[in-house]
């Protein structure tokens, strides 16, 4: 399970007691509060991922979340790339152009809770970009966003007190254009 998925099966559980459909297959559960089935879809595992899954779930699926995985270490650099480019550039544009942006107004009338790591190292210039989007569509939502992934601040100190490169082990290379956590 992707890690993501697992965060929203932990808010979820917290925050509504709930269960996913793969744990309790619809059935409530006995011997304690009664659980709600909630259903979970993903619209993407990946950047770049078909167009299609959204518009799919969000019309059949009858979900109470929709969530889409952009990020991969490439699909990292690939936004560092861009944002040291343009600032306002960082994040996964298709999200809100093509994945969500045409669905806006359904997903608000179903109730559809919509949690994506698009936002990549600029999540602050997707929420806006959302938020102008829903604007435009005539939608009121809520945008939220996570940060705290970002390590170049601490760069310095992370040299300094040897942490290794993840993959190689070896030390960080002088040169990094990119130092982020996996959160979650």
């Amino acid at each position: 399970m992707g890690l993501l998925a697992t965060n929203i099966l932990r808010f979820s559980r917290r925050k509504f007691n709930i269960l996913p459909v793969s744990c309790c297959h619809g059935r409530h559960l006995s011997g304690g509060t009664q659980r709600k089935t909630v259903r979970i879809g993903c619209a993407s595992g990946f950047w770049g991922d078909t167009p299609t899954a959204a518009p799919q779930l969000i019309h059949n699926g009858k979900l109470d979340f929709l969530m889409f995985d952009y990020l991969s270490e490439i699909t990292m650099s690939l936004l560092t790339a861009a944002h040291a480019k343009k600032p306002e550039f960082g994040y996964a544009p298709d999200f809100v152009l093509f994945a969500i942006g045409p669905h806006l107004n359904e997903i608000k009338r179903r109730g559809i809770r919509v949690l994506s790591n698009a936002g990549g190292i600029n999540p602050e210039g997707c929420a806006i970009a959302l938020r102008q989007a829903a604007g435009k569509s005539g939608v009121d939502l809520k945008v939220a966003v996570v940060t705290g992934d970002n390590l170049m601040p601490r760069k310095e100190e992370l040299v300094s007190s040897g942490v290794p490169d993840m993959k190689s082990g070896l030390p960080l290379p002088q040169t990094v254009h990119s130092m982020n956590a996996y959160l979650g």
